[in-house]
C-alpha cells in the first residue's frame, strides 16, 4: 500500500512518461527522459515499477485508458438528447485532434504486446466500458422515442466505437480529423433519421 506522498510519486512518473511518450513517441523515450520530466531519480522509478520499462508502459497505458473516458465527460454520462450526442461528439473529435499523430495507448499496446495477457486486458476494459456507456445513451435514447425501437443499443455502440478507431488510425497516418468528424456525423445523422 503506497502512502499518499508515495502515490503521488508514483502517478507524477506516469503521467511524465505519458508525455514523453505523446511527445517523441515510445521508441525514443528513455527512462532518463522520464525521469527528468518527473523530477525523480532511477531508484524511484525502479521502486515504483520493480518489472523495469514494461511494467511503467502498462501503467502508462492503464492511465491512458481512463483519459479517453475521462475526456469525454460529462458528455459520454449524459447521452440523453441529440444535442447531447453532439456536445460528445465534439468532445471525441477534440481530444484526438489534441492528441495528434501519436496515440501513446495505441503506441503502448503495441510495445507492450498485442499477445500480452495484460496488454490486452487494458484495451479490453476500455472498449467494454466506452461501449457500455454509449449503449446507455442509446437505450436512454430508445427508451424516450428519440431512436427507432428496431435500432440494436449494443451492437450500435460497437458500430461506433470501431468507426472512432477506424477515424483515429486515419489521423494519425494523415494528421487530419477531417475522418474522424464525418465518421461521427455519418453515425449520427443515421441515427437520428433510423
Amino acid at each position: 500500500m503506497l502512502t499518499k506522498k508515495g502515490a503521488a510519486t508514483r502517478q507524477r512518473i506516469i503521467e511524465a512518461a505519458s508525455a514523453e511518450i505523446r511527445e517523441r513517441g515510445v521508441v525514443a523515450t528513455t527512462l532518463d527522459d522520464i525521469c527528468r520530466r518527473s523530477g525523480t531519480g532511477k531508484s524511484q522509478l525502479f521502486h515504483y515499477f520493480p518489472e523495469g520499462r514494461e511494467q511503467l508502459l502498462l501503467a502508462v497505458a492503464e492511465w491512458e485508458a481512463g483519459q479517453v473516458l475521462a475526456d469525454q465527460q460529462p458528455y459520454l454520462g449524459e447521452l440523453t438528447s441529440w444535442p447531447a450526442w453532439h456536445q460528445w461528439r465534439d468532445a471525441v473529435v477534440e481530444r484526438y485532434r489534441r492528441q495528434g499523430v501519436h496515440c501513446p495507448l495505441g503506441v503502448l499496446i503495441t510495445e507492450i504486446g498485442r499477445h500480452s495477457p495484460a496488454a490486452q486486458a487494458v484495451t479490453a476494459r476500455l472498449l467494454e466500458q466506452w461501449q457500455r456507456e454509449l449503449q446507455t445513451g442509446l437505450e436512454r435514447m430508445r427508451a424516450d422515442g428519440h431512436l427507432a425501437r428496431d435500432v440494436d443499443p449494443a451492437r450500435t455502440a460497437g458500430a461506433l466505437i470501431a468507426a472512432i478507431q477506424g477515424g483515429v488510425t486515419l489521423l494519425m497516418s494523415t494528421g487530419s480529423a477531417e475522418h474522424l468528424e464525418s465518421v461521427l456525423d455519418l453515425c449520427l445523422d443515421y441515427l437520428r433519421t433510423a
